[in-house]
Protein backbone atom coordinates (compact mmCIF):
# COMPACT_ATOMS: atom_id res chain seq x y z
CA UNK A 1 0.00 0.00 0.00
CA UNK A 2 1.06 3.12 -0.83
CA UNK A 3 2.49 6.33 1.29
CA UNK A 4 0.84 9.69 0.64
CA UNK A 5 3.41 13.40 0.82
CA UNK A 6 3.83 13.06 4.79
CA UNK A 7 4.32 16.76 5.31
CA UNK A 8 0.47 17.03 5.56
CA UNK A 9 -0.74 16.59 8.55
CA UNK A 10 -3.11 13.64 9.94
CA UNK A 11 -6.55 14.46 10.52
CA UNK A 12 -8.32 10.72 11.67
CA UNK A 13 -6.94 7.61 12.27
CA UNK A 14 -9.27 4.60 12.01
CA UNK A 15 -8.86 1.43 13.22
CA UNK A 16 -10.91 -1.39 12.60
CA UNK A 17 -13.01 -2.95 9.83
CA UNK A 18 -13.50 -1.15 5.86
CA UNK A 19 -15.70 -2.58 3.53
CA UNK A 20 -15.90 -1.03 0.07
CA UNK A 21 -15.77 -2.03 -3.52
CA UNK A 22 -13.43 -2.08 -6.86
CA UNK A 23 -13.54 -2.06 -10.50
CA UNK A 24 -12.76 -6.52 -9.99
CA UNK A 25 -14.25 -7.05 -6.78
CA UNK A 26 -17.82 -6.22 -5.70
CA UNK A 27 -17.27 -6.33 -1.82
CA UNK A 28 -14.27 -6.33 -0.23
CA UNK A 29 -13.57 -6.33 3.35
CA UNK A 30 -10.61 -5.43 5.13
CA UNK A 31 -10.18 -6.58 8.56
CA UNK A 32 -8.05 -5.19 11.20
CA UNK A 33 -6.69 -2.17 9.03
CA UNK A 34 -6.09 1.44 9.80
CA UNK A 35 -6.32 4.25 7.83
CA UNK A 36 -5.34 7.80 8.43
CA UNK A 37 -7.21 10.89 6.63
CA UNK A 38 -5.23 14.06 5.92
CA UNK A 39 -5.75 17.82 6.62
CA UNK A 40 -7.10 18.07 3.00
CA UNK A 41 -9.76 15.28 3.69
CA UNK A 42 -7.34 12.98 1.43
CA UNK A 43 -6.94 9.21 2.41
CA UNK A 44 -2.93 9.24 3.75
CA UNK A 45 -2.78 5.25 4.19
CA UNK A 46 -4.61 1.79 4.56
CA UNK A 47 -2.40 -0.42 6.35
CA UNK A 48 -2.86 -3.76 8.08
CA UNK A 49 -2.84 -3.78 11.27
CA UNK A 50 -0.17 -5.69 12.17
CA UNK A 51 2.29 -3.58 10.91
CA UNK A 52 3.63 -1.76 13.91
CA UNK A 53 1.13 1.24 15.16
CA UNK A 54 4.14 3.13 17.15
CA UNK A 55 5.87 3.22 13.58
CA UNK A 56 3.49 4.07 11.56
CA UNK A 57 2.54 6.94 13.99
CA UNK A 58 5.75 7.94 13.98
CA UNK A 59 6.13 8.33 9.93
CA UNK A 60 2.50 9.90 9.75
CA UNK A 61 3.22 12.05 12.64
CA UNK A 62 0.02 11.23 15.08
CA UNK A 63 -0.46 10.38 18.39
CA UNK A 64 -2.02 6.57 18.95
CA UNK A 65 -4.39 8.10 21.56
CA UNK A 66 -5.85 9.95 18.21
CA UNK A 67 -6.88 6.73 16.95
CA UNK A 68 -11.02 5.94 16.60
CA UNK A 69 -11.03 2.15 17.34
CA UNK A 70 -14.06 1.24 15.77
CA UNK A 71 -16.41 -1.54 17.76
CA UNK A 72 -16.78 -5.54 16.94
CA UNK A 73 -20.24 -4.70 15.09
CA UNK A 74 -19.35 -1.21 13.65
CA UNK A 75 -17.61 -1.03 10.17
CA UNK A 76 -16.37 2.09 7.87
CA UNK A 77 -17.85 2.07 4.30
CA UNK A 78 -17.85 4.57 1.38
CA UNK A 79 -20.47 7.41 1.21
CA UNK A 80 -23.29 6.47 -0.57
CA UNK A 81 -23.60 7.81 -4.22
CA UNK A 82 -27.13 9.12 -5.10
CA UNK A 83 -26.97 10.19 -8.77
CA UNK A 84 -30.68 11.39 -9.47
CA UNK A 85 -32.55 12.89 -7.06
CA UNK A 86 -35.48 15.94 -7.27
CA UNK A 87 -34.58 17.82 -4.43
CA UNK A 88 -37.73 20.26 -4.90
CA UNK A 89 -39.93 16.88 -4.77
CA UNK A 90 -39.14 15.99 -1.71
CA UNK A 91 -42.18 18.09 0.36
CA UNK A 92 -44.76 15.16 -1.33
CA UNK A 93 -42.40 11.92 -0.39
CA UNK A 94 -44.75 8.76 0.27
CA UNK A 95 -47.72 10.39 -1.38
CA UNK A 96 -48.81 11.06 -4.74
CA UNK A 97 -48.59 7.38 -6.02
CA UNK A 98 -51.38 6.74 -7.95
CA UNK A 99 -51.25 7.79 -11.60
CA UNK A 100 -48.82 6.99 -14.33
CA UNK A 101 -45.74 9.26 -15.13
CA UNK A 102 -47.36 12.19 -17.56
CA UNK A 103 -50.21 12.54 -15.56
CA UNK A 104 -48.36 12.36 -12.21
CA UNK A 105 -45.82 15.23 -13.75
CA UNK A 106 -49.06 17.76 -14.90
CA UNK A 107 -50.94 16.97 -11.63
CA UNK A 108 -48.41 16.70 -8.90
CA UNK A 109 -45.09 17.70 -9.70
CA UNK A 110 -45.11 20.95 -11.78
CA UNK A 111 -47.48 22.72 -9.55
CA UNK A 112 -45.49 22.05 -6.27
CA UNK A 113 -42.18 22.94 -8.55
CA UNK A 114 -43.58 26.36 -9.19
CA UNK A 115 -43.65 27.23 -5.43
CA UNK A 116 -40.10 27.11 -5.24
CA UNK A 117 -39.72 30.96 -6.83
CA UNK A 118 -40.91 31.69 -2.89
CA UNK A 119 -37.20 31.78 -1.51
CA UNK A 120 -38.47 30.52 2.07
CA UNK A 121 -40.43 27.65 0.82
CA UNK A 122 -37.12 26.58 -1.14
CA UNK A 123 -35.04 27.19 1.99
CA UNK A 124 -37.33 25.41 4.28
CA UNK A 125 -37.67 22.26 2.02
CA UNK A 126 -34.04 22.09 0.86
CA UNK A 127 -32.66 22.33 4.28
CA UNK A 128 -34.83 19.14 5.40
CA UNK A 129 -33.78 16.85 1.83
CA UNK A 130 -30.11 18.00 2.39
CA UNK A 131 -29.89 17.40 6.39
CA UNK A 132 -32.31 14.27 5.62
CA UNK A 133 -29.67 12.50 2.74
CA UNK A 134 -27.19 13.14 4.73
CA UNK A 135 -28.44 11.12 8.23
CA UNK A 136 -29.14 8.41 5.79
CA UNK A 137 -25.78 8.24 4.30
CA UNK A 138 -25.89 10.16 0.81
CA UNK A 139 -22.33 11.90 0.89
CA UNK A 140 -22.75 12.82 -2.67
CA UNK A 141 -26.08 13.92 -4.52
CA UNK A 142 -27.37 14.40 -8.16
CA UNK A 143 -30.17 17.20 -7.51
CA UNK A 144 -32.82 18.41 -9.96
CA UNK A 145 -33.87 21.58 -8.33
CA UNK A 146 -36.70 23.76 -10.47
CA UNK A 147 -36.56 26.43 -13.75
CA UNK A 148 -36.13 29.07 -10.52
CA UNK A 149 -32.39 30.27 -10.64
CA UNK A 150 -32.32 31.97 -6.67
CA UNK A 151 -33.90 28.70 -5.45
CA UNK A 152 -31.24 26.47 -6.90
CA UNK A 153 -28.19 28.59 -6.03
CA UNK A 154 -29.80 28.44 -2.78
CA UNK A 155 -29.78 24.40 -3.10
CA UNK A 156 -26.32 24.41 -3.97
CA UNK A 157 -25.77 27.04 -0.83
CA UNK A 158 -26.98 24.63 1.28
CA UNK A 159 -25.57 21.39 0.02
CA UNK A 160 -22.20 23.58 0.61
CA UNK A 161 -23.07 24.82 4.23
CA UNK A 162 -23.68 21.17 5.48
CA UNK A 163 -20.85 19.25 3.85
CA UNK A 164 -22.56 17.32 0.94
CA UNK A 165 -20.90 16.96 -2.27
CA UNK A 166 -23.26 17.77 -4.78
CA UNK A 167 -24.30 18.34 -8.72
CA UNK A 168 -27.12 20.97 -8.35
CA UNK A 169 -29.22 21.40 -11.73
CA UNK A 170 -31.35 24.18 -12.70
CA UNK A 171 -34.26 22.55 -14.59
CA UNK A 172 -34.68 23.94 -18.03
CA UNK A 173 -37.67 22.83 -19.68
CA UNK A 174 -40.39 25.18 -22.51
CA UNK A 175 -42.56 23.81 -23.58
CA UNK A 176 -45.88 21.26 -23.21
CA UNK A 177 -46.24 21.70 -19.10
CA UNK A 178 -49.65 21.91 -17.87
CA UNK A 179 -49.05 24.74 -15.83
CA UNK A 180 -48.55 27.51 -17.67
CA UNK A 181 -46.03 29.71 -15.32
CA UNK A 182 -43.92 26.30 -14.99
CA UNK A 183 -41.73 26.60 -18.04
CA UNK A 184 -39.97 29.58 -20.06
CA UNK A 185 -38.69 30.59 -22.91
CA UNK A 186 -36.00 29.03 -25.31
CA UNK A 187 -34.00 32.08 -24.79
CA UNK A 188 -34.97 32.84 -21.10
CA UNK A 189 -33.68 28.79 -20.46
CA UNK A 190 -30.65 29.38 -22.11
CA UNK A 191 -29.95 33.38 -20.14
CA UNK A 192 -30.85 31.67 -17.02
CA UNK A 193 -28.50 28.61 -17.40
CA UNK A 194 -25.61 30.85 -17.84
CA UNK A 195 -26.59 32.91 -14.67
CA UNK A 196 -27.04 29.79 -12.54
CA UNK A 197 -23.58 28.23 -14.14
CA UNK A 198 -21.55 31.44 -13.59
CA UNK A 199 -23.17 32.26 -10.16
CA UNK A 200 -22.29 28.74 -8.70
CA UNK A 201 -18.86 28.74 -9.80
CA UNK A 202 -17.97 31.88 -8.33
CA UNK A 203 -18.83 30.57 -5.17
CA UNK A 204 -15.86 28.28 -5.64
CA UNK A 205 -17.73 26.01 -3.48
CA UNK A 206 -15.64 22.95 -3.12
CA UNK A 207 -17.78 20.01 -3.07
CA UNK A 208 -20.41 21.56 -5.34
CA UNK A 209 -20.88 21.81 -9.34
CA UNK A 210 -23.55 22.92 -11.77
CA UNK A 211 -24.91 19.96 -13.81
CA UNK A 212 -27.04 21.45 -17.09
CA UNK A 213 -30.24 19.69 -16.95
CA UNK A 214 -33.26 19.44 -19.48
CA UNK A 215 -35.93 18.29 -17.89
CA UNK A 216 -36.32 15.29 -20.31
CA UNK A 217 -36.86 15.24 -24.31
CA UNK A 218 -40.92 15.92 -24.25
CA UNK A 219 -40.36 19.25 -21.59
CA UNK A 220 -37.95 20.65 -24.21
CA UNK A 221 -37.73 21.85 -28.15
CA UNK A 222 -35.09 20.96 -30.48
CA UNK A 223 -33.61 24.17 -29.93
CA UNK A 224 -32.77 24.65 -26.76
CA UNK A 225 -31.50 20.84 -26.49
CA UNK A 226 -29.11 22.17 -28.82
CA UNK A 227 -28.52 25.35 -26.83
CA UNK A 228 -27.87 23.04 -23.62
CA UNK A 229 -25.49 20.52 -24.93
CA UNK A 230 -23.55 23.64 -26.72
CA UNK A 231 -23.50 25.37 -23.06
CA UNK A 232 -22.46 21.85 -21.35
CA UNK A 233 -19.58 20.85 -23.99
CA UNK A 234 -18.21 24.51 -24.22
CA UNK A 235 -17.66 24.53 -20.40
CA UNK A 236 -17.35 20.66 -19.94
CA UNK A 237 -19.78 20.54 -17.44
CA UNK A 238 -22.30 16.94 -16.55
CA UNK A 239 -25.37 16.38 -17.95
CA UNK A 240 -28.61 15.07 -16.47
CA UNK A 241 -32.05 14.41 -17.64
CA UNK A 242 -34.27 11.56 -18.09
CA UNK A 243 -34.82 9.07 -20.66
CA UNK A 244 -37.36 6.02 -21.45
CA UNK A 245 -39.25 5.68 -18.39
CA UNK A 246 -42.58 5.07 -19.29
CA UNK A 247 -43.82 3.21 -22.49
CA UNK A 248 -45.99 6.43 -23.20
CA UNK A 249 -43.44 8.69 -22.57
CA UNK A 250 -41.44 6.82 -25.41
CA UNK A 251 -44.34 7.06 -27.72
CA UNK A 252 -44.51 10.89 -26.88
CA UNK A 253 -40.79 10.93 -27.94
CA UNK A 254 -41.35 8.85 -31.22
CA UNK A 255 -43.87 11.74 -32.47
CA UNK A 256 -42.45 14.93 -30.83
CA UNK A 257 -38.59 13.99 -32.90
CA UNK A 258 -39.82 12.06 -35.77
CA UNK A 259 -36.39 12.76 -37.65
CA UNK A 260 -34.45 10.85 -34.45
CA UNK A 261 -34.17 6.39 -34.72
CA UNK A 262 -34.78 6.46 -30.93
CA UNK A 263 -35.55 8.57 -27.51
CA UNK A 264 -31.80 8.20 -27.18
CA UNK A 265 -30.76 9.26 -30.95
CA UNK A 266 -32.20 12.41 -29.37
CA UNK A 267 -30.24 13.49 -26.96
CA UNK A 268 -27.36 11.99 -29.23
CA UNK A 269 -27.98 14.42 -31.91
CA UNK A 270 -28.26 17.42 -29.22
CA UNK A 271 -24.93 16.60 -27.65
CA UNK A 272 -25.78 15.69 -25.08
CA UNK A 273 -24.45 12.48 -24.63
CA UNK A 274 -21.03 12.61 -23.28
CA UNK A 275 -19.02 10.71 -20.54
CA UNK A 276 -20.12 13.52 -17.86
CA UNK A 277 -23.79 12.24 -18.61
CA UNK A 278 -25.98 10.89 -16.64
CA UNK A 279 -30.13 9.65 -17.51
CA UNK A 280 -32.63 8.49 -15.21
CA UNK A 281 -34.34 5.49 -15.57
CA UNK A 282 -34.09 3.68 -18.86
CA UNK A 283 -36.42 1.11 -17.92
CA UNK A 284 -37.46 0.73 -21.96
CA UNK A 285 -33.76 1.12 -23.71
CA UNK A 286 -33.11 -1.22 -26.66
CA UNK A 287 -29.86 -3.32 -26.96
CA UNK A 288 -29.01 -0.37 -30.02
CA UNK A 289 -29.62 1.75 -27.24
CA UNK A 290 -27.86 0.79 -24.39
CA UNK A 291 -24.20 0.41 -27.40
CA UNK A 292 -25.09 3.97 -27.71
CA UNK A 293 -24.43 4.93 -23.95
CA UNK A 294 -21.37 2.95 -23.84
CA UNK A 295 -19.52 4.08 -26.63
CA UNK A 296 -20.29 7.84 -25.48
CA UNK A 297 -19.51 6.76 -22.20
CA UNK A 298 -23.11 7.73 -20.92
CA UNK A 299 -24.61 6.67 -17.35
CA UNK A 300 -27.32 5.48 -16.15
CA UNK A 301 -29.57 6.33 -12.80
CA UNK A 302 -31.57 2.98 -11.69
CA UNK A 303 -34.75 4.33 -10.14
CA UNK A 304 -36.19 1.39 -8.87
CA UNK A 305 -38.30 2.74 -5.91
CA UNK A 306 -39.49 5.36 -8.61
CA UNK A 307 -40.41 2.84 -11.47
CA UNK A 308 -42.16 0.61 -9.33
CA UNK A 309 -43.95 3.66 -7.23
CA UNK A 310 -45.99 4.75 -10.39
CA UNK A 311 -45.64 1.68 -12.96
CA UNK A 312 -43.15 2.91 -15.03
CA UNK A 313 -41.45 -0.58 -15.53
CA UNK A 314 -38.21 -2.45 -14.53
CA UNK A 315 -34.99 -1.78 -15.78
CA UNK A 316 -33.41 -4.98 -16.46
CA UNK A 317 -29.61 -4.16 -14.62
CA UNK A 318 -27.79 -7.42 -15.75
CA UNK A 319 -28.60 -6.74 -19.28
CA UNK A 320 -26.89 -2.60 -18.75
CA UNK A 321 -23.95 -4.07 -17.68
CA UNK A 322 -23.23 -6.86 -19.88
CA UNK A 323 -23.66 -3.69 -22.07
CA UNK A 324 -20.57 -2.82 -20.52
CA UNK A 325 -22.71 0.64 -19.40
CA UNK A 326 -21.87 2.87 -16.60
CA UNK A 327 -25.12 2.13 -14.11
CA UNK A 328 -25.76 3.75 -10.35
CA UNK A 329 -28.76 3.81 -8.32
CA UNK A 330 -31.21 6.90 -7.53
CA UNK A 331 -32.44 7.75 -4.44
CA UNK A 332 -33.34 4.44 -1.48
CA UNK A 333 -32.71 2.36 -4.14
CA UNK A 334 -30.76 -0.54 -3.03
CA UNK A 335 -33.37 -2.70 -1.71
CA UNK A 336 -35.71 -2.28 -4.44
CA UNK A 337 -32.58 -2.66 -6.77
CA UNK A 338 -32.79 -6.53 -5.22
CA UNK A 339 -36.27 -6.60 -5.51
CA UNK A 340 -36.68 -5.65 -8.97
CA UNK A 341 -33.67 -8.01 -10.03
CA UNK A 342 -35.71 -10.85 -8.29
CA UNK A 343 -39.17 -10.02 -9.95
CA UNK A 344 -37.08 -10.26 -13.57
CA UNK A 345 -35.73 -13.72 -12.26
CA UNK A 346 -39.57 -14.47 -11.76
CA UNK A 347 -40.17 -13.71 -15.12
CA UNK A 348 -37.85 -14.91 -16.67
CA UNK A 349 -35.78 -18.16 -14.66
CA UNK A 350 -33.13 -17.45 -16.97
CA UNK A 351 -32.27 -14.08 -15.64
CA UNK A 352 -28.93 -13.67 -13.70
CA UNK A 353 -30.34 -11.99 -10.22
CA UNK A 354 -28.04 -9.54 -8.77
CA UNK A 355 -26.60 -10.47 -5.49
CA UNK A 356 -26.23 -7.61 -2.50
CA UNK A 357 -22.56 -7.46 -3.13
CA UNK A 358 -23.30 -6.23 -6.41
CA UNK A 359 -25.83 -3.58 -5.30
CA UNK A 360 -23.78 -2.42 -2.72
CA UNK A 361 -20.97 -1.76 -5.64
CA UNK A 362 -23.65 0.21 -7.24
CA UNK A 363 -24.67 2.40 -4.40
CA UNK A 364 -20.99 3.51 -3.60
CA UNK A 365 -18.26 2.84 -6.84
CA UNK A 366 -20.88 2.55 -9.51
CA UNK A 367 -22.52 5.77 -8.51
CA UNK A 368 -19.00 7.57 -8.86
CA UNK A 369 -18.47 5.75 -12.11
CA UNK A 370 -21.53 7.12 -13.76
CA UNK A 371 -20.85 10.52 -12.57
CA UNK A 372 -17.15 10.53 -13.09
CA UNK A 373 -15.94 11.24 -9.96
CA UNK A 374 -14.69 7.73 -9.76
CA UNK A 375 -10.95 9.46 -9.78
CA UNK A 376 -11.99 11.28 -6.22
CA UNK A 377 -14.70 8.94 -4.13
CA UNK A 378 -16.56 5.89 -4.29
CA UNK A 379 -13.56 3.26 -2.25
CA UNK A 380 -10.73 3.43 -0.10
CA UNK A 381 -7.99 4.27 -2.05
CA UNK A 382 -4.82 6.29 -1.37
CA UNK A 383 -5.17 9.86 -2.67
CA UNK A 384 -9.36 10.08 -2.81
CA UNK A 385 -11.60 11.92 -0.95
CA UNK A 386 -12.71 10.59 2.62
CA UNK A 387 -16.45 10.11 1.94
CA UNK A 388 -17.28 7.56 4.31
CA UNK A 389 -19.77 6.16 6.65
CA UNK A 390 -19.69 4.73 10.01
CA UNK A 391 -21.85 1.94 10.68
CA UNK A 392 -22.88 0.43 14.09
CA UNK A 393 -25.52 -2.50 13.65
CA UNK A 394 -25.99 -3.09 16.94
CA UNK A 395 -26.94 0.25 18.31
CA UNK A 396 -29.51 0.24 21.75
CA UNK A 397 -33.40 -0.16 20.58
CA UNK A 398 -31.85 -0.24 16.66
CA UNK A 399 -33.92 -1.97 13.70
CA UNK A 400 -31.02 -5.09 13.82
CA UNK A 401 -30.85 -7.73 15.72
CA UNK A 402 -26.98 -9.77 16.11
CA UNK A 403 -26.43 -13.44 16.33
CA UNK A 404 -23.46 -15.79 17.69
CA UNK A 405 -20.46 -16.07 14.69
CA UNK A 406 -21.96 -13.02 12.26
CA UNK A 407 -18.90 -12.17 10.32
CA UNK A 408 -18.71 -8.58 8.67
CA UNK A 409 -20.24 -9.88 5.59
CA UNK A 410 -23.18 -10.93 7.32
CA UNK A 411 -23.12 -7.62 9.41
CA UNK A 412 -23.22 -5.70 6.29
CA UNK A 413 -25.92 -7.50 4.73
CA UNK A 414 -28.13 -7.32 7.45
CA UNK A 415 -27.22 -3.53 7.34
CA UNK A 416 -28.35 -3.07 3.91
CA UNK A 417 -31.72 -4.80 4.57
CA UNK A 418 -32.73 -3.73 7.52
CA UNK A 419 -30.60 -0.81 9.12
CA UNK A 420 -31.60 2.97 9.04
CA UNK A 421 -30.13 6.21 9.85
CA UNK A 422 -30.34 5.53 13.08
CA UNK A 423 -27.10 2.57 12.58
CA UNK A 424 -25.51 5.88 10.69
CA UNK A 425 -23.51 7.26 13.79
CA UNK A 426 -21.10 9.31 11.65
CA UNK A 427 -20.76 10.60 8.03
CA UNK A 428 -17.53 11.91 6.35
CA UNK A 429 -17.10 14.26 3.51
CA UNK A 430 -13.81 14.86 2.47
CA UNK A 431 -12.74 14.32 5.62
CA UNK A 432 -15.24 16.58 7.25
CA UNK A 433 -17.57 15.43 9.75
CA UNK A 434 -20.98 16.37 8.47
CA UNK A 435 -23.04 13.88 10.76
CA UNK A 436 -24.31 14.17 13.07
CA UNK A 437 -25.39 17.42 11.84
CA UNK A 438 -24.42 20.37 14.16
CA UNK A 439 -27.06 22.81 15.74
CA UNK A 440 -27.57 25.96 13.64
Amino acid sequence: MNQNDTTSRIAHVFRGTFVHSTPRVALEILGDCILGVDDEGKIAFIEKDEKDVVSLSKTWGFETSDIKQLGQYEFLMPGMVDTHIHASQYSYTGTALDLPLLEWLNTYTFPVEAKYKDLDFANDVYTKVVKRTLKNGTTTACYFATIHTDASLLLGELADKFGQRALVGKVCMDCNSAVPQYKESPSECKEETDRFIKELLKKEYPNIKPVVTPRFAPSCSSSLLSELGEIANNNKLHIQSHISENKEEVELVKTLFPGCKSYTDVYLKHNLLTDRTVMAHGCHLTDEELEIFRDTGSAISHCPNSNISICSGMLNVRNVLNHKVKLGLGTDAIRRTLDTSKALTIQDPQHETLTFEEVFRLATLGGSEALSLDDQIGNFVVGKDFDALRVNVCIPDGPIDLFPGEGPKVILEKFLNLGDDRNITEVYVAGRQVVPIPDT
